[in-house]
């Protein structure tokens, strides 16, 4: 097999990192919620999906006991993901003191236009500047669903608790975040000298928890990296990494996204991959969720299943996670597990956050997992069965791909 393909490891990893692999809301959310309970100055939160039916009350609980004992308690929520917290929960919220706020509120309709597109979907907590979870689970109850209610199987994803150097960047960029809500909110409100104070808070707040909880750096550990997205300076760096990631790939590339519809760059890589030997494999959402999603991968699917990439759909339940493992018992293993799914609205639209690790052993975990889940819980889908869809079906495809690109163009984006 000739590989024309560079050895290198990636660039930007640094070590001194510990990263624990966690899968579901049944090993995510006892972890997250002790870490809580340990908490002793402050929590940093954030979710698109803050809801409150079955175990998801665990996390609000335990939110509201750390700002109970005094701790400062900041909560941002995706103004669309989740809306209005339902009673009684704001009221729980502002009496035990967590402060809370909504990212990019809509009105009614507003959603109808691309621009507000721009959604908060990155799912990060940082506990005392020392300990980060960051991946693609919500606060939503793996067997709950907002819109298809009590699911028979839980829903598959995964997060990774992280402690390490890179635990104050993801602070640093959660604590910028929360003040320019907040000054953003005082400016509407025509509070302008609040809105300055907020500023000045934000820049002396960045500089003393930089200060404060600066991390040794480690020659030992795991190597890792944050990777964060957002529509001002960090606009391609997670599609980037997995594009050279993927490009290094000498033996094996094993995808999990729940909303696959990767652009040209992406789509040539992979098929470059399958077709110098390398084995390709995605496992994807199995179950009818949204109607553009749905269809507009479709055609995307059939290019690469006819360039060699195997996939498998995942069938028992829907399908959440945005993982991956490249190369797991080579010499440069490579794996992420975060918030992004490798379609338009997150690497173009969305503020996403994803964690990059170089360990053998996570990276084989992982991979363990992927694998079990494609052998016994995936569909794999043939060329046949896509050549074989009914005209209207594929009619439906092209219809959803072109729409999508046509709210694409109207955001300045080509996809």
């Amino acid at each position: 097999m000739g590989h024309r393909t560079s050895a290198a490891p990636p660039a930007g990893l640094r070590p001194g990192h510990q990263v624990e692999l966690l899968q579901g809301t049944a090993e995510y959310f006892p972890s997250l919620i002790a870490a809580m309970d340990a908490a002793v100055s402050d929590i940093q939160f954030e979710t698109y999906i803050f809801d409150c039916t079955d175990s998801s009350v665990e996390v609000a609980q335990a939110l509201v006991r750390a700002a109970a004992r005094g701790l400062r308690v900041q909560v941002v929520v995706d103004g669309f993901g989740t809306g209005r917290l339902p009673d009684p929960w704001p009221r729980v919220f502002a009496e035990a003191g967590v402060q809370l706020q909504a990212y990019a509120p809509l009105r009614q309709l507003q959603l109808l236009w691309p621009t507000h597109w721009r959604r908060l979907h990155r799912k990060l907590c940082v506990v005392d500047g020392q300990v980060l979870f960051c991946g693609g689970i919500n606060v939503l109850d793996d067997f709950h669903d907002p819109n298809h209610g009590r699911l028979q199987a839980p829903r598959l994803d995964f997060a990774v608790r992280v402690q390490g150097s890179l635990v104050a960047q993801a602070s640093d960029a959660m604590e910028q975040l929360w003040w320019s809500l907040k000054a953003g909110q005082d400016a509407r409100q025509r509070r302008l000298g609040l809105a300055l104070a907020d500023w000045r808070a934000a820049r002396a707040a960045g500089l003393k928890r930089r200060r404060a909880e600066r991390v040794e750096r480690s020659d030992h550990g795991m190597r890792a990296r944050l990777l964060l997205r957002d529509n001002v300076g960090q606009r391609a760096g997670i599609e980037r990494a997995y594009r050279r990631a993927i490009a290094r790939a000498r033996h094996e590339v094993i995808i999990a996204n729940a909303y696959f519809i990767p652009g040209i760059k992406l789509r040539r890589a992979l098929k470059l991959a399958a077709r110098r030997g390398v084995r390709v494999r995605l496992l994807l959402q199995g179950r009818y969720e949204y109607f553009m999603q749905y269809h507009a991968a479709r055609p995307v699917l059939a290019a690469l299943l006819a360039a060699g990439v195997e996939i498998h759909e995942y069938a028992p339940s829907f399908l959440h996670a945005k993982v991956a493992v490249i190369d797991a018992e080579g010499a440069h293993p490579w794996a992420t597990v975060g918030s992004s799914n490798l379609d338009p609205l997150s690497l173009l639209l969305a503020r996403e956050a994803n964690v990059v690790v170089q360990d053998g052993a996570f990276a084989r975990e992982l991979r363990a997992r992927l694998v079990d889940a494609m052998q016994h819980a995936g569909r794999p889908l043939h060329p046949a069965a896509c050549a074989g869809r009914p005209w209207r079906q594929r009619l439906l495809d092209r219809l959803a791909l072109a729409l999508m690109r046509m709210a694409l163009w109207v955001t300045g984006h080509r996809y």
